[in-house]
């Protein structure tokens, strides 16, 4: 029996389009909208049994062709297949760098890539709750001083050595039009319509009311390129 890698988010060949998915930036609601736009061909990433009901429940492609192409494996993809039984896949959360290898220069020069960002301390926060969903559990300032937000992912997915590698990156706060103008660009039939696919309970109050200043210093360090790239400010 095989193990599979999964590594990766949507591959559109219909309206030649990469999205490629940050975490905490609404992620899976996109891809659940996209679903509805793509055609056979297209690269679906597998979500959790939840949001695939979800996706089914609104007649929307699910997850297909997401196994990536044996004749891009290296010698060591191949070593890997034949010893450990793992075959390689795209999944939700894959680097850009690593879909271009998988995907080839041509395809990924010429289709259009995007993703969201979100303020970091906004993020973390959200991320504190998606993580912590229940009682017993840290304070939000025992979770981000132990380094909790530190594994959120983020600028390296669609970032190398400071460069961006996508097109676009669109901001969370300004989800809906930043999806019509995605749409615009790609030539999709319609803005899309964005589900809410997760929603965990968290504080409605502001990220300013539940963090401390400790915390607002070291969700900076984490986050100082993306702080630094699009000018982000507590």
């Amino acid at each position: 029996m095989f193990h599979i890698d999964i590594l990766a988010m949507i591959i559109s060949h219909k309206y030649r389009f990469i999205f490629i998915k940050t975490e905490k930036t609404a992620g899976t609601s996109v891809e659940i909208a996209l679903s509805k736009y793509l055609g056979e061909n297209d690269v679906i990433t597998p979500l959790s049994p939840e949001d695939e009901h979800s996706r089914k429940q609104k007649g929307y492609r699910g997850a297909q062709n997401y196994f990536a192409p044996f004749a891009r494996y290296t010698m060591g993809d191949w070593a890997r297949f034949f010893l450990k039984k793992n075959r390689v896949a795209f999944y939700n959360h894959v680097s850009a760098e690593f879909v271009r290898r998988w995907i080839g220069k041509q395809t990924w020069e010429s289709y259009f890539k995007f993703c969201f960002e979100r303020n970091p301390w906004d993020k973390a926060v959200s991320f504190y709750f998606w993580r912590n969903p229940t009682e017993p559990r840290p304070t939000i300032s025992e979770f981000i001083q132990r380094g909790g937000a530190n594994s959120i992912l983020g600028f390296d997915l669609y970032a190398s050595k400071g460069q961006l590698l996508v097109d676009r990156v669109g901001k969370y706060e300004d989800l809906q039009e930043e999806m019509k103008a995605v749409a615009s660009i790609v030539g999709l039939p319609e803005t899309p319509h964005l589900p809410h696919a997760k929603s965990k309970t968290r504080s409605t109050r502001g990220y300013r009311a539940v963090l401390t200043e400790a915390d607002r210093l070291k969700i900076g360090q984490v986050f100082a390129r993306e702080i630094a790239y699009f000018g982000y400010q507590w």
